[in-house]
Order: C-alpha cells, then structure tokens, then sequence
C-alpha cells in the first residue's frame, strides 16, 4: 500500500485520544491506565497515534516538510499496537498502527533515515543478523545438541531460534531447551544452523521493507529446500513476522507455531506432564508480537463502500485485527500446570499489556526510551508482589534485563521454556 491509501484514516480520527489509552473498561488504577510508551514518553500529541495521523495528512497535503522534529515523533514508537487495540473498542473503519508502519516506509524511501540505524542495517545485510554477528557462529549455541542440519537434511519442522537466541549469550540456553522438548515429544526437527536467515521483521518495523522481502524470501526458499512443512520459533517477534507478514506480503502457507503453543498442546494432551514442583509466584509479560498482534492473518481483497454517504462499510466484510484472539491462553496455560507455581496478572495484561520497551527498533534508534518503557512494566510487575517477570521472548527478555543493570534488587526475568524445564 502506499501513504496516500491511508488519507482516509487521517480523515477519519476525531481526536479522541482513546489511543494513549488501555481500553477504559480495562483500567484497574489511574497508575496503569495510560497504553501508549510514546505519548508518556514524550509528552507531546505528536508521540501519539492520532498526532501521527495529523502529521501524515500534513504531508499528504503538502502543508508540512519533514523535519528533524517529526522524523523523531514517526520512530520513537515501540509499534506495540496498543493504539490500534483500543481505537478499535469503538472505531471499525480505521488501521492506525498500519498507517504508522506505512508512515515509516515512506520516510525511509524518501531518504529520512536515522543514521543510529545504519549498523544494525548493516550487520544485517552483511551477516544476515541484526546484532551485529559473524553469520558463521550463528548455529553455535546448538553445538552440544544432536540434531539434523537442515542446510544438509531434511525434516518436518524446522527450530528457527532467532537473531537474539542464536547470538545472547544469557538467553541462548532456552533456544536448547526448547529443542530438547521438541525431540523429547518426538517431533522430526532440524536447525539451519550457520544457514539460518533474520526473520526481517525488525527491519519491516523499522521501516526498511526491500530488507525484509530479500530476507523473507531467502527463509522461504530454504525451507523449501529442506522440505519443511512446520516452522517452529521460540520467539514472538518471528512467530509475528512468519505467521502475519510472510503471508500477507509473500503468499507464505507454511504453517508457524511458537514454543508455547506447542508445549500447551503437549499439556493438554498428556503428553507432558511435570513432576517437579517450581514454588515461585510469577507474572506473565504478554509480547505484543504474540498477543494482540498474534491473530491470524485472514486476506481481504474487498471494496470499501459507504451508507448514504456516511456510514463505512465492507464489501465483503473486512478481518478485524483487535488484539483479542491472539496468543494469550497457551502460555497460562503452561504456567499454571507446573506445580507449586504462582501465577499473579498485571493490571495492564492480554490485549492492554504494556510494551517492554523492544519493539520498532526503539532500542537500536532511541535506547534511553526503550529502557525508559523496560522499567515502567517492571514497575508494574513488581507491583503484583511476583517474584519474577516471565515472558515468551527474547527481546522482552533483553529488554528487562539491560533496564535492570546497576540496580539493587532485580527481579528475575525468565521464559516460559526455563519454567517448563526445570518442572520436567
């Protein structure tokens, strides 16, 4: 789509402000009410969707250049898509965090990068990862496991870990947890090992879309070449990337599924079943790549249509992307089998959670924001009297941690899979 597709979104925006909010029949205290990292952040409308919307239609209409000023308010976003959640609890006929995502685009082709950006473009162009890594050690953290090499072999399901999981050191023992469960059930899996591509969706975030199709395009055909039917991530910022935009964008039908979604069906089906009691009380951190964000995409090749000139409708009607129906159960669900686990909520939890800070390039473009943003949800965490934060991704997990550095007292972050490991 282009910037001009979305004028009407500009148009239609009343300035209600709903989107600096988490949906208000959600609200549980004045404290964790606010929705939006951006707008608290920066203090000023402009950091909000709808100040966005006004500054895309001020382009379109040639009533403003862009600045410095507004090159800043476009990117220290996270992308979490809590502005798209709550604009929908009243609002059927508008795509803020589309028109966002496509704001970017624009100012990227345009030539308004920001150049804090250009090595982790770099790195990724180079070596194929965003952090800045030798593409030959990619595999390295799987050194110790048996497990096929699908750059030789073929198999079912592939274990794609990530950019962060195959390069962080401190997280890369849950990638091996993860496939040890995955061999454990049974399943017919392989790594690409040094092969392994960035999913591209960091670059899509930040904008970079020809960076995301050349890497998008390059996993596929891999995939294809081993023979794999099944795409297996333990984190949520590919699961998004290879459920949603893989297929709206490269007609992708290869089926996807993160870790949690597996190991709940195990529970489920009494396949696993844990022994060994973890006596903590946690919280669940819900990723915005696999909760609101985590719906099925569903293509939509309608027309828009109007009643008496006024009332928007869709022909046929169009999917409704609102946050609801992504993945929030299955990681609960997991939580609350292992015995003698505490599982408490946040206030601000499922389609309202409150972003960690590591979405959108914020901590490769703006990372006093995104600790910033890291240190607000700890706050909220430690407000339920958990003794520590879980999540299901990698970035999330990053996030906490490096906005915990020189403090007394941290609270322990930890995934889902360490929880699930250590109750086997």
């Amino acid at each position: 789509m282009a910037l001009e597709d979305f004028r009407p979104d500009a148009l239609r925006c009343t300035r209600c402000a709903y989107c600096k909010w988490i949906p208000f029949d959600l609200i549980k205290s004045a404290r964790f009410s606010k929705g939006c990292p951006s707008i608290e952040y920066g203090k000023f409308h402009s950091y909000s969707a709808g100040g966005r919307l006004v500054t895309m239609l001020s382009l379109l209409e040639g009533r403003s250049t862009v600045t410095e000023a507004v090159k800043d308010s476009v990117f220290k976003c996270t992308l979490c898509g809590q502005c798209d959640v709550s604009c929908k609890i009243c609002r059927y006929d508008m795509e803020p965090l589309a028109a966002m995502r496509e704001l970017r685009a624009t100012l990227v082709e345009q030539g308004h990068t920001l150049p804090q950006v250009a090595p982790v473009l770099d790195s990724l162009r180079r070596e194929f990862n965003m952090l800045g890594q030798p593409r030959a050690k990619r595999g390295d953290w799987a050194a110790e496991l048996q497990i096929k090499d699908l750059s030789k072999e073929t198999a079912e399901f592939v274990f794609h870990a990530g950019c962060r999981y195959s390069f962080d050191g401190d997280l890369a023992h849950v990638a091996r947890a993860s496939v040890k469960l995955l061999q454990m059930a049974g399943i017919d899996v392989g790594i690409m090992g040094a092969q392994e591509n960035c999913c591209g969706g960091r670059a899509y975030q930040m904008g970079y879309r020809q960076d995301f199709t050349t890497r998008a395009d390059v996993n596929l055909l891999l995939w294809k070449k081993a023979g794999v039917k099944t795409v297996v991530t333990p984190c949520s910022e590919c699961y998004y990337t290879f459920k949603r935009l893989y297929t709206a964008e490269r007609g992708s039908e290869i089926k996807v599924v993160h870790m949690v979604e597996f190991v709940a069906d195990l529970v489920k089906s009494g396949k696993l079943k844990f022994s060994k009691p973890v006596n903590m009380k946690v919280t669940y951190h819900d990723p915005c790549h696999l909760g609101r964000q985590g719906e099925t995409y569903v293509p939509w090749n309608g027309k828009e249509k109007k009643i008496f000139s006024q009332a928007v409708c869709y022909d046929p009607p169009r999917p409704r992307y609102n946050g609801a129906f992504g993945v929030y159960e299955p990681p609960r669900e997991v939580l609350q089998a292992i015995p003698g686990l505490e599982l408490v909520e946040m206030e601000r939890s499922k389609e309202a959670g409150y972003c960690c800070g590591g979405g959108g390039g914020a901590p490769e473009a703006y990372p006093e924001f995104a600790r910033w943003t890291a240190k607000e949800r700890l706050t909220e965490a430690r407000s339920t009297g958990a003794d520590a934060v879980v999540t299901a991704c990698p970035w999330c997990e990053r996030s906490f941690l490096d906005a915990q550095q020189g403090e007394q007292g941290k609270m322990k972050v930890l995934d889902v899979m360490e929880l699930v490991a250590q109750a086997i």
